[in-house]
């Protein structure tokens, strides 16, 4: 048998708070509905989630006289669903020029994070934009995909010209 979960992750001290729960489907608007009722510590709220999807059984007899537990096995794992925030691209955060991004500068150049979503529904969070994440509005419906093709060609120019090593990607 399998079962369907989601796990929503919201800032946290030092690592992400998570809560994970039960669902009937990969369904990203009732994930969304979910996430508005979680309140992790200090208030925090959701800023994502992703779905997994498990077999399960029930236990088995150990030939003894008791159960053996079987552990459920995760066999498939969503992308990052981001609920809301604002896609920024390496130029963006560059023309700033605010020296309260210089650590993010650098780290997008270093790690080769072209773009970054920051989101501010909860605590402020900012963290890479992959090609498999996507973007959701507040009720759960696709705003952004990381694979859309001006992302990819951001990608692809990004790449390019940090090769270079010319100007902003020195």
């Amino acid at each position: 048998m399998r079962k369907h979960k989601v796990t929503f992750l919201s800032p946290g001290t030092f690592v992400n708070e998570q809560t994970t729960r039960a669902i009937d489907e990969w369904d990203t608007s009732k994930a969304a509905k979910m996430a508005a009722s979680i309140e992790e510590r200090y208030g925090s709220k959701p800023y994502g989630f992703y779905f997994t999807t498990d077999i399960v059984s029930n236990d088995v007899d150990d030939g003894e006289g008791g159960k053996l537990k079987v552990q459920p096995k995760e066999v498939a794992r969503s992308s990052m669903y981001f609920l809301g925030g604002e896609l920024l691209t390496y130029e963006d955060i560059v023309a700033r020029n605010s020296k309260d991004e210089e650590i993010l500068r650098r780290n997008m150049l270093g790690n080769d994070y072209p773009v970054v979503i920051v989101n501010t529904n909860s605590w402020k969070v900012t963290l890479p934009f992959e090609k498999k994440d996507v973007l959701l509005d507040d009720t759960g419906n696709v705003v952004v995909q990381g694979d859309a093709p001006e992302w990819m060609e951001h990608r692809r120019a990004f790449t390019e010209n940090k090769q270079k090593g010319e100007g902003i990607y020195a």
